[in-house]
């Protein structure tokens, strides 16, 4: 399928948006109260010790936030930031590479660290408790270890999928946090912030529209801004009002609640081709010809946060809420249906 405007995932279009909008500083950090508090704790501890702060695991949807806040955290620190991604990383030599030339209290950001090699992982263990490199260069009678002291450094680590973090991994973190979907109030701050920055005039009920439909994620929300003032530049004065925003986004596919054809497709098939579940997930990604671990990570989240879907444990089950969406008549799930079937009690004739 097509990329779609409301993944929270990074398309190229992002990036050179993304990098005016990022902030600096943890007081231009829009969200995620409590991790900000947390963390403004332990690098305030950790500049006064003059030590580097503890490694860090950030986890939860694409487009929260995860990559900004490790900048942040580093323009925080006042050091240097390296960033790579796992995939980038496919042989020990080259996170021991890395690893050596970062300066004293440097940050490594590793984005999708779920995805080291075990291999990779293992350079990390030694690093990450004692800053010190150990591996095995060359095989059989030639080869030999290499042990290699390196500067105290902090690793942050991002992912969206917490749990394929090996445990060895997880537990040499010193502080893991979890970013959730953003509330309405955050992202309505959050547009004002970025349509300052890129010089729009926008009305509340514009800001209030496009929060609506940005699905709680900063990333979905700066990209509807950009949609935006591209229509009320072509379309109108430039100034965005509540009705051009919806009009706008209704263009695009985006309904009220910011879910889109995908979105509608794949509810709809749960619905309709399997009487609203339950339903397993390799079935549903075979309906709509798409990744049952994209279905997973992209598209069931934010309709499990509205609560039109379920998970139980034999497949996906589409709520009521689903039905009064997609203008339906609500007939209950099959194994609802069923369960009343077998437990209404029997019927005797006088």
């Amino acid at each position: 399928m097509t990329e779609r405007l409301v993944s929270g995932k990074p398309r190229e279009e992002d990036l050179p948006l993304d990098s005016s909008l990022r902030p600096r500083k943890l007081d231009e950090y829009v969200g995620q109260e409590k991790v900000k508090e947390n963390l403004r704790i332990a690098m305030t501890a950790a500049q006064q010790r003059g030590e580097p702060l503890d490694h860090v695991l950030l986890y939860g949807p694409p487009g929260l936030g995860k990559t900004t806040l490790a900048s942040v955290i580093a323009a925080e620190m006042g050091v240097n930031i390296k960033v790579t991604s796992g995939p980038a990383i496919e042989r020990p030599g080259d996170m021991a590479a890395i690893i050596t030339g970062l300066r004293p209290q440097d940050i490594l950001f590793i984005d999708e660290i779920h995805r080291l090699g075990r291999v990779v992982e293992e350079v990390l263990y030694p690093a990450m408790e004692d800053f010190f490199l150990s591996w095995v260069m060359g095989k059989g009678l030639g080869a030999r270890s290499i042990n290699l002291k390196v500067p105290p450094f902090t690793l942050i680590g991002a992912t969206t999928r917490y749990a394929m973090i090996s445990a060895p991994l997880r537990n040499r973190f010193g502080m893991v946090y979890r970013l959730d979907f953003y509330d309405q109030d955050a992202i309505q701050a959050l547009l004002r912030r970025s349509a300052a920055i890129l010089g729009v005039q926008v009305q509340p009920d514009g800001v209030e529209e496009m929060a609506r439909r940005a699905r709680g994620t900063p990333r979905v929300a700066n990209r509807l801004l950009k949609r935006v003032r591209d229509y009320a530049q072509v379309m109108a004065n430039g100034v965005v009002t509540g009705e051009l925003a919806r009009d706008a986004l209704s263009k695009l596919g985006i309904d009220p609640l910011g879910l889109d054809d995908v979105d509608h497709l794949v509810m709809r098939t749960l619905v309709e081709k399997f009487d609203g579940g339950p339903v397993g997930l390799e079935t549903i990604a075979a309906s709509i010809s798409e990744e049952a671990d994209t279905i997973m990570d992209v598209y069931e989240p934010y309709l499990m946060q509205l609560g039109f879907i379920s998970r139980t444990p034999r497949g996906r089950v589409a709520t009521r809420l689903a039905y009064e969406h997609l203008g339906l008549p609500y007939k209950g799930s099959a194994e609802a249906a069923q369960r009343t079937l077998w437990e209404a009690p029997e019927e005797h004739t006088p």
